[in-house]
């Protein structure tokens, strides 16, 4: 691990840069720069974003490049949020900032930023006693867990922020007691269907992370409502100021700070609504939150401790995978792979892990359907929430599985973030291989032969008669042949 490492926070409502050091098991921060972007005020109808939040966004992430630009690729994660997991169609964008930042952007799903929110509130917090409901309300979408520990029990990841709801409700900047029960109430109707599962769970304390949270209890503190905790009657003191004053420009809150005052409202009454829903009557704020916990993440990558690997794991053992068959054409995949990633784009730890991941994944479909389970594998792969993963990288082990066997169909492939559309695709090919070589599931050892790869070519060389011994198998590879070969790739074989 780097003497340093770095996160970055693509939020809807802010963008947070934190940089650490590893100690021990935990972090010593040593520098960090928060800039109230408000990127889900930006977001158009046609999912793009406005030239005008673009420029902010990208001069922020300029000034941020500068700061991890000495810090290993290697020891960075940048992940995008509620906002750019709507803005897909923003690749331009996208692009533009990681040119700026040198370092590409994960797009994760809610459940992920659930999970890594978690890890970062639970690294954070003294307490340890118990079960605990963490709530993050953020700009576009709004977290809540139950875990124990550093283990989250159950996530939800609800489509509403403190952004979104000002946006939808309070737009010209007037507040009422109708407009301000109405935004409630649709509060509620989002947390509705969740309630009782979290309540059956139970907890002990309720804790609060990000910036709605800090900012309501620096308010409640300012204004003598609260000394500390978050407490329901504070809520009930904020909103009722606001409907006093009749507008957020006029209602002047002690201890909010200009730049969270336009979204401020709509966040408070989300999280009045899940006092409400919940029954909390007091709640703790955190320090700790996603960014913290992608740091923790980060550090749990390089130790071997991956998320990812026990998402697999978990994934192996939910489908009821046959286990030594997914190992036979993991080693083989593997044994392939060691030959051509020499000197080669494919030698990086992350093609290596991604082609296990593939491998050991590849029959996911079977649990669906056995005729064109490969797709069946692609969908859920693509789809599901998987743990550690990014919106990316599960588009990349789709890709993967989904084109390992019957046709070959390059169009997979194109839409891959750029560093992984010719990798994806020879890794591709090695899958392929292995799966052929083992299509028989037998217990036999079967030969591992010589390979080698290039864009276009393919190339394979036993030793002996090995192959003609195996007539099957050379059937099955004359027939690869003619597949590869409508996609221009020469395969041979001997």
């Amino acid at each position: 691990m780097s003497d340093s490492i770095a996160a970055i926070d693509l939020g809807s409502n802010s963008f947070h840069l934190l940089i650490a050091r590893p100690v021990n098991r935990d972090i010593q921060v040593i520098d960090q720069d928060k800039e109230m972007v408000r990127l889900a005020s930006g977001l158009q109808a046609d999912r793009t974003i406005d030239s005008e939040t673009r420029e902010r966004a990208l001069e922020c992430l300029s000034r941020f490049g500068q700061r991890i630009r000495h810090i290993s690729p290697a020891a960075i994660r940048i992940v995008g949020t509620n906002t750019l997991r709507a803005a897909r169609k923003s690749k331009k964008f996208i692009k533009q900032a990681q040119l700026l930042l040198g370092h590409e952007i994960e797009i994760i799903s809610g459940i992920e930023e659930a999970r890594l929110i978690y890890l970062g509130v639970a690294h954070s917090i003294a307490r340890d006693n118990g079960r605990r409901m963490v709530v993050d309300i953020g700009g576009g979408s709004t977290e809540i867990i139950v875990g124990e520990r550093f283990d989250p029990l159950h996530m939800e990841s609800l489509y509403m922020g403190c952004v979104s709801m000002t946006q939808a409700y309070f737009a010209d900047g007037k507040v009422s007691a109708k407009r301000l029960a109405r935004a409630r109430l649709a509060a509620m109707l989002e947390l509705e269907p969740h309630i009782k599962l979290f309540r059956d769970l139970g907890w002990t304390d309720s804790i609060g992370a990000s910036g709605t949270a800090r900012a309501v209890e620096s308010v409640a503190r300012a204004n003598g409502w609260a000394n500390g905790d978050i407490t329901a009657a504070a809520l009930a003191n904020i909103l009722n100021s606001y409907v006093d004053a009749g507008s957020l420009k006029a209602n002047k809150l002690a201890g909010l700070k200009l730049e969270r005052a336009p979204v401020f409202l709509g966040g408070a009454i989300i999280l009045a609504a899940i006092f409400e829903a919940f029954d909390i009557q007091s709640m703790m704020v955190s320090s700790g939150a996603l960014r913290e916990g992608l740091l923790y993440d980060l550090i749990g990558r390089s130790q071997e401790k991956s998320t990812r690997q026990r998402t697999v794991v978990d994934l192996h053992r939910r489908y009821g995978l046959d286990k030594m068959q997914s190992k036979r054409v993991e080693q083989t995949t593997l044994a392939l792979w060691s030959q051509v990633a020499t000197g080669d784009s494919l030698a990086d730890r992350d093609c290596e892990k991604m082609l296990g991941w593939a491998a050991r994944l590849h029959e996911l479909g079977l649990s669906i359907a056995h005729s064109q389970h490969h797709r069946h594998a692609g969908y859920i792969l693509r789809h599901a929430d998987l743990s550690g993963f990014s919106w990316q990288e599960q588009q990349v082990l789709a890709a993967i599985v989904q084109a390992h066997r019957r046709s070959f169909p390059a169009e997979l492939f194109d839409g891959l973030p750029g560093g992984w559309r010719k990798k994806a695709v020879q890794l591709a090919l090695l899958l392929r291989l292995a799966v052929i070589l083992h299509r028989s599931r037998s217990t036999a050892a079967v030969p591992v032969p010589d390979c080698r790869l290039t864009e276009k070519t393919l190339r394979l060389k036993f030793s002996g008669q090995w192959l003609q011994q195996h007539p099957l198998t050379l059937m099955d590879f004359e027939e690869e042949a003619r597949r590869l070969g409508k996609r221009n790739i020469r395969f041979t074989f001997k």
